[in-house]
């Protein structure tokens, strides 16, 4: 898949050399605050992996999101599948680090890539699972048109499923 732009943003392949960029994210107790917990730099590494290895398998994954303005990376984006009640589903996935929340970067690309979803790979239906209490993510779902489709319990968390049809 090639990189994608919006206005402010360019997504790319993670590189290895993006662990201490991403940590800064991943590792984050606030930002992570919705997870189990927040990832260690072993944690960030293998992330990255496993979306190296998605985009080899898939043709997606969640990807660095940069600042068009300054190169910066500043958080990740993408589709990933995900298990939804026996089901296999494409989530669209999302972080920004904190001190650029309440910007709309996530959902600027958030919507990017549920463009990119419906053209490129023409599935039928997108995902976002959120936790329920995390109100700036399901604002960022309900943004890209998203409402909620049902509850399910994911890594022993409750999660609220947004979905939009093509």
């Amino acid at each position: 898949m090639p990189a994608l732009q919006t206005p402010r943003l360019s997504l790319r392949e993670f590189e290895p050399e993006d662990l201490d960029a991403l940590a800064t994210i991943l590792s984050d107790p606030e930002t992570m605050r919705y997870y189990p917990a927040p990832l260690d730099s072993a944690g960030v590494a293998d992330w990255i992996q496993r979306n190296r290895t998605r985009y080899a398998k898939d043709g997606h994954g969640l990807w660095a999101m940069t600042l068009n303005s300054s190169g910066e990376l500043m958080g990740d984006c993408g589709l990933v599948h995900q298990n939804v009640d026996g089901a296999d589903e494409i989530e669209i996935g999302y972080h920004v680090r904190r001190d650029l929340w309440g910007q709309g970067f996530a959902s600027e690309a958030a919507c990017a890539y549920r463009d990119y979803g419906f053209a490129a790979l023409r599935v039928d239906r997108l995902i976002s699972l959120v936790r329920p209490e995390n109100l700036a993510s399901r604002r960022v779902a309900e943004k890209t048109g998203m409402t909620i489709w049902k509850e399910v319990i994911s890594a022993n968390l409750l999660h609220c499923v947004y979905a939009i049809q093509a």
